[in-house]
């Protein structure tokens, strides 16, 4: 890649790639500028400091995980589905995971804190409103949300910590079915925790 082409979203990629490697602290703009074959000149054209292309980076981030998948997923009118789509697309990729769990880790640092704040309750907000339209009742779809969402960060982690835990291969994709499955049951298996409620 040429310097004169490099865009600002090119670092903010990389510097994401450098999270879900190492978190927040792998972000350095030497090794960013050594991996993009580039120099420190071209960061500068572009950041006025490191936490400039980390505000970037979380930007490109929020978008991209939670923004882009609400917005692909609202265009689905069966809530049902809709939550289905979410964690198909949330579910797609190691990388996507990997970041998630490096930024939750580096949450004690206050920006990192005020965007994973910001996406967590716009995240559960959105499944909250989709599960309200199955059980109408918002307190069960408050439960629900934070049961479905709790269920998905666990997955995470536990493909981070032991993998050899997680299905391989077609397993795995029928793994991921039952999560669903489990998370968004049909209507019928909503009822009796109506009426327990």
């Amino acid at each position: 890649m040429k310097q004169a082409n490099l865009t600002a979203e090119d670092w903010a990629r990389a510097a994401l790639d450098a999270i879900a490697q190492g978190g927040v602290a792998a972000v350095s703009i030497e090794s960013l500028a050594r991996e993009l074959k580039v120099t420190k000149g071209s960061f500068y054209w572009h950041f006025r400091s490191r936490k400039a292309l980390l505000q970037a980076a979380l930007a490109l981030w929020e978008t991209q995980e939670t923004d882009d998948i609400i917005a692909m997923a609202d265009e689905i009118s069966d809530p049902r589905k809709r939550i289905q789509a979410v964690f198909r697309a949330a579910s797609t990729s190691s990388r996507s995971g990997r970041l998630m769990l490096a930024l939750a880790a580096s949450s004690p640092d206050p920006l990192v804190a005020e965007v994973m704040a910001r996406v967590t309750e716009r995240r559960l907000e959105f499944i909250r409103a989709c599960y309200e339209q199955l059980v109408r009742s918002p307190a069960e779809a408050k439960r629900w949300a934070a049961f479905a969402y709790s269920t998905f960060v666990g997955s995470l982690q536990l493909a981070r910590d032991n993998p050899d835990a997680l299905p391989q291969g077609q397993d795995m994709h029928e793994y991921l079915r039952l999560c669903i499955n489990t998370l968004v049951p049909r209507q019928p298996a909503l009822e009796p925790l109506r009426k327990a409620g």
